[in-house]
C-alpha cells in the first residue's frame, strides 16, 4: 500500500535539516513486572525485534523525485536493528541525566532511506523500571493521530500473550461510501471559495490591526520578541519533563472560570519569564505563543497532518497571577473566536504562509535577524484516562517531546495520562544551559496561581519577574466580560 502526501505533510520533509529535524517523540517510563527476570528488558528487545512485519506508515519510506517527496511506498524488509535499539545509562531515577541522554537522541534525525520511526529502550542496573523513547517523523501524523496510535499499542491490563507493538497492528482503513464525482468536485470548489474568502478576511482584519484601526484581533505575524530561546535553530537540544496533577488543574480552572488550557498557558508564561530573567532578559510587553488548532472533523481517523498554528498574545504588566490569567483568557479567546468564524482551511492557508516565511529565514540562516512569530509553542492533547500497560509493564508516565518551529523557542507539549499532566519541554540549547529550571518554575508558577485565589498578596515578583510599572494593561482599561 502507498499513500500520497498532503502539502502540509511534505513541508515537514522539505524543511527538515540536520540542525532542525522534524520528528516528534515520547519519553515513557515503565515499571518492570514484579516477577520478571533480571534480563526482562533484553528479552523484550528481542521480542520487539521479532515483529519485522509492519503496517503503513511504519513499513513505508518516502519516495522522492529530485528530493521532492511524492508518497509513502512500502519497503521490502525492515531493519529491526535500526528501528528498535537498547541503551544502558547509570540511573533512570536521575531525571536531569535521563533528560540529557534523551536530548542527545532527539537531536539526530531519522534515516531518510528507511521508514521514519524508532523505538529506543533505556535501562539501568539499579531500578525496577525502564524507559521507552519513541520517535516518529511529523510527516506521518499530527498529535491527534500519534496519540491514537500510541493508545492502540497499549492495553488496560497486563497482556503477555497477545502483545503486538504499534507498528504491526492492522490499521486497514474502513471502506467508505464513494462520493459522486460531481459532488466531490463542486463541494471541493465551494469549500475552496469559502476558504479563500475567509483568508482574505483574515488578512484584512490583520491590516486593520496594523493600521491601529481595530486592535481586537489576532496578533500580527512576526511581532514576537527576540530572546535567548529564539533565533536560528542549530544542532543541540535541551529537554526537560515535569508532572502536574491534572485533577488540580481542572479544579483550578473551575474556580477561575477558565479552561484548563488557559490555566496552563498562564503557568508557562510566568515560568518562561522567570527563566528569561535568569539570563538577564526582562520585557516591557507580552510574549507570544504559537497555538496549534486541530482541523480534523469529529471522528476523523485518517493519518497525516491536519493542523493550523496561530500566534496568541500572552500577558504582561500585572504582578498578580490572577490578573495575568484574565489577560491571557481574553487574548486566547480572541484567537478562538477568529478560528470559529472562519473556514478551517483558511487557517491552514494562513499557517502555511507565515510558516513559509519563517522557513525561508531559517534556510537562509537569517532567523536571528528577524523577529520570531512566538517565544513558545504550547499544545495539549488528551491521553488515556486510566493506567495502561506496554505488554505487561505498567506505564508510569508519557512525556511528549516535539520538534522546534523555525525561529526557535521552547516547544511545550502536554499529554494527560491517568489523572496527571505529563509535560515535555524542548528547545535549541545554543544560548541556554538547561531547561530543568523552567520545569521547576512551571511547578512553582502553578502552585502560586492556585494559592493566589485565597491570598491576593502573592505576585510574580516573588518568582523574580521584573515588571515595567508604566505598562498599562487592557485589564485596567476595561473589565473582562465572561
Amino acid at each position: 500500500m502507498s499513500k500520497k502526501l498532503t502539502f502540509i505533510d511534505k513541508t515537514f520533509w522539505i524543511t527538515e535539516t540536520e540542525a532542525n529535524p522534524k520528528h516528534v517523540a515520547s519519553l515513557q517510563l515503565l515499571k518492570i513486572p514484579a516477577d520478571a527476570a533480571s534480563d526482562y528488558v533484553d528479552k523484550l528487545l528481542a521480542e520487539m525485534r521479532a515483529f519485522d512485519q509492519a503496517t503503513a506508515p511504519f513499513n513505508c519510506r518516502v519516495s522522492t523525485v529530485m528530493g521532492y517527496p511524492i508518497k509513502f511506498v512500502p519497503v521490502a524488509q525492515l531493519d529491526m536493528q535500526y528501528h528498535v535499539q537498547l541503551h544502558n545509562i547509570d540511573d533512570l531515577n536521575d531525571k536531569p541525566s535521563l533528560n540529557k541522554f534523551v536530548a542527545s537522541l532527539h537531536e539526530t534525525w531519522l534515516d531518510r532511506d528507511k521508514p521514519l520511526w524508532q523505538y529506543h529502550l533505556i535501562k539501568d542496573n539499579n531500578t525496577e523500571r525502564f524507559a521507552l523513547y519513541i520517535k516518529i517523523h511529523h510527516m506521518c501524523g499530527d498529535g491527534s493521530t500519534l496519540i491514537r496510535w500510541f493508545q492502540a499499542g497499549y492495553s488496560q491490563s497486563p497482556n503477555s500473550q497477545d502483545f503486538v507493538p504499534v507498528w504491526s497492528i492492522d490499521r486497514t482503513p474502513k471502506t467508505r461510501d464513494k462520493i459522486p464525482w460531481f459532488k466531490a468536485v463542486f463541494g471541493g470548489l465551494w469549500g475552496m471559495l469559502i476558504a479563500v474568502k475567509d483568508s482574505i478576511w483574515i488578512w484584512f482584519r490583520l491590516l486593520l490591526k496594523l493600521l491601529r484601526i481595530n486592535q481586537n484581533y489576532m496578533p500580527l505575524p512576526f511581532s514576537g520578541t527576540k530572546t535567548v530561546l529564539t533565533g536560528q535553530v542549530k544542532k543541540g537540544r535541551a529537554v526537560a519533563t515535569l508532572d502536574i496533577d491534572f485533577r488540580r488543574v481542572k479544579a483550578l480552572s473551575k474556580r477561575l472560570r477558565a479552561s484548563a488550557n488557559e490555566v496552563m498557558l498562564c503557568v508557562f508564561d510566568i515560568a518562561v519569564h522567570r527563566q528569561l530573567k535568569d539570563y538577564g532578559q526582562t520585557f516591557e510587553k507580552a510574549l507570544y505563543t504559537n497555538m496549534p488548532i486541530n482541523l480534523r472533523k469529529p471522528g476523523e481517523t485518517t493519518y497525516g497532518n491536519k493542523i493550523a498554528i496561530v500566534p496568541v498574545e500572552l500577558a504582561h504588566g500585572q504582578t498578580d497571577p490572577y490578573l495575568r490569567l484574565r489577560e491571557i483568557i481574553e487574548n486566547h479567546r480572541i484567537v478562538k473566536r477568529a478560528a470559529k468564524a472562519s473556514h478551517p482551511a483558511s487557517f491552514s492557508y494562513y499557517t502555511l504562509l507565515i510558516q513559509t516565511y519563517a522557513i525561508i529565514f531559517e534556510m537562509l540562516g537569517m532567523s536571528n535577524w528577524v523577529r520570531p512569530i512566538a517565544t513558545t509553542l504550547v499544545s495539549n492533547m488528551p491521553g488515556p484516562p486510566e493506567v495502561m500497560y506496554f505488554k505487561d509493564s505498567q506505564m508510569l508516565a508519557a512525556y511528549p517531546i516535539s520538534t522546534i518551529t523555525p525561529g526557535g523557542g521552547v516547544n511545550i507539549t502536554m499529554v494527560t495520562y491517568n489523572g496527571w499532566a505529563n509535560i515535555g519541554l524542548v528547545c535549541c540549547n545554543n544560548n541556554i544551559d538547561s531547561l530543568e529550571p523552567l520545569a521547576l518554575y512551571c511547578v512553582e508558577a502553578f502552585d502560586m496561581l492556585e494559592k493566589c485565589i485565597d491570598d491576593p498578596s502573592l505576585n510574580t515578583d516573588d518568582l523574580g519577574e521584573k515588571i515595567n510599572e508604566e505598562y498599562a494593561s487592557t485589564i485596567d482599561d476595561e473589565p473582562f466580560n465572561n
